[in-house]
């Protein structure tokens, strides 16, 4: 318990804390991070309260492009995993509960996609709809249902034989009553748990793409792009990426533990 007390505190702390400042930076800093000061340039963090992380090359205060890149990176990892998940979960209870044909269909599709080289189909989705934010979120849709799916086929194929089905199926109950009302609810365990840890993986890919500039347009502000912005001045001004870094770092980090403590939580099996 106490160490999953621990995940669990540590966790909120570092994931809930980066949340918060993100979600008030529309009130904290309104210039969205935009401000530009060339006679402040470079200036290196905790040297002037106005820039307490420093400026960047054309005078932009870090701390406010930090916050208002997060806003972008965590859109980004939260909208993706909602729609991935909630479009696997429903071909996963097609392909498990009907079986058949279904499950045929979907599971090769599945198959298919999972052997498509990811970054080779990240280069053709950018060439063609170009960088921008929403189309990388449905890129990751696209990408990465099929986990959700194959986990919730996994448990429903154990589910729809246990005894509480049957007995449903006894009492009369349509087969969308019962996959809503007892198949879903006992299946979503793990897909809570991989939305979870899909969230820090996504925002990880944002930063990974934004950097090699296959993500969002590199006039908005995101950590991914100030980490690109900031690799020709590692010598002379390691902060402008070292600080939107640590703020990944302690976001990942948080919500790998949130994960870890609700993997351990909801498994039966668990201490």
């Amino acid at each position: 318990m106490k160490r999953l007390s621990f995940d669990l505190v540590l966790g909120c702390l570092f994931a809930g804390g980066m949340a918060l400042a993100v979600l008030s930076s529309g009130w904290t800093f309104p210039d969205n991070g935009e401000a530009m000061d060339l006679t402040a340039r470079l200036r290196a963090p905790f040297a002037d309260w106005a820039h307490p992380l420093g400026t960047d090359p054309i005078g932009r205060d870090v701390l406010a492009r930090v916050v208002a890149g997060g806003w972008v990176s965590l859109t980004v990892g939260v909208l993706s995993v909602l729609g991935a998940s909630v479009f696997g979960v429903f071909m996963g209870l097609i392909a498990g509960y009907f079986g058949g044909v279904w499950d045929v269909v979907v599971m090769r599709w599945a198959d298919v996609q999972l052997a498509l080289p990811f970054i080779l189909v990240a280069i053709t989705f950018t060439a063609i709809l170009g960088a921008d934010q929403y189309f990388l979120i449905m890129f990751m849709i696209i990408a990465q249902w099929v986990q959700y799916a194959r986990v919730v086929r996994a448990s429903v194929l154990s589910l729809r034989e246990r005894e509480f089905v049957q007995a449903a199926r006894a009492m009369g109950l349509i087969d969308l009553a019962i996959i809503w009302r007892h198949i879903l609810p006992n299946a979503f365990g793990p897909v809570l748990v991989l939305m979870t840890l899909n969230i820090a993986n996504n925002i990880l890919l944002e930063s990974s793409l934004t950097f090699l500039g296959l993500g969002i347009d590199p006039i908005t502000p995101s950590w991914g792009g100030m980490l690109a912005d900031g690799r020709t001045y590692l010598q002379t001004a390691w902060w402008v990426s070292v600080f939107p870094g640590v703020a990944i770092m302690m976001t990942v980090l948080g919500l790998n533990l949130l994960g870890d403590w609700l993997r351990d939580r909801l498994d039966p099996r668990g201490g």
